[in-house]
């Protein structure tokens, strides 16, 4: 059993520095054209929170949470408010990219290094910023499902 737990913790820190890679890969048109873009925070948000959250969705029985009713159940509950802020997040932007635009931070490029990257910023925070909701809502669904099967069907994840 303890030879599982580390292998769990091994395969967590694995797909932590995999998210890091990936926010990195992100992140590096935005931060050479624009280092002081508004929106880091919220967008490491909802990539952490999209990788993270589907990867505990499809893939929980190899997890370090898969036999951990307390942590599933504190992961359920703290959907409610992340998802608050994570639409929040979302509306900002949304309000920021439709009123002010985002072809304003960009206007030290010429016009079509603004539009391709007024276009990248909109698409990977649209996305991100979808998905991160999505999954967030569906996480105490899976979950309660976790849950369920634990007590139900003889610790089947």
């Amino acid at each position: 059993m303890e030879k599982q737990k580390k292998l769990h913790i091994r395969l967590e820190l694995i797909w932590w520095m995999i998210t890091l890679v990936i926010i990195i890969g992100l992140f590096i048109p935005i931060y050479t054209t624009q280092k002081d873009y508004p929106f880091w925070m919220s967008n490491t948000i909802f990539v952490l929170v999209f990788i993270t959250f589907s990867r505990y969705i499809f893939l929980l029985k190899h997890t370090f949470i898969a036999h951990r009713q307390t942590l599933k159940a504190a992961i359920a509950i703290l959907c409610i408010p992340l998802f608050i802020f994570l639409l929040d997040e979302f509306s900002a932007f949304r309000a920021i990219a439709e009123e002010i635009g985002i072809e304003e931070m960009f206007d030290h490029l010429s016009l079509n290094g603004q539009t391709n990257m007024t276009n990248y910023v909109k698409s990977e925070m649209l996305f991100f910023g979808a998905a991160s909701i999505i999954s967030c809502i569906l996480m105490p669904f899976r979950m309660l499902v976790s849950f369920w099967r634990t007590y139900n069907n003889k610790g089947i994840v």
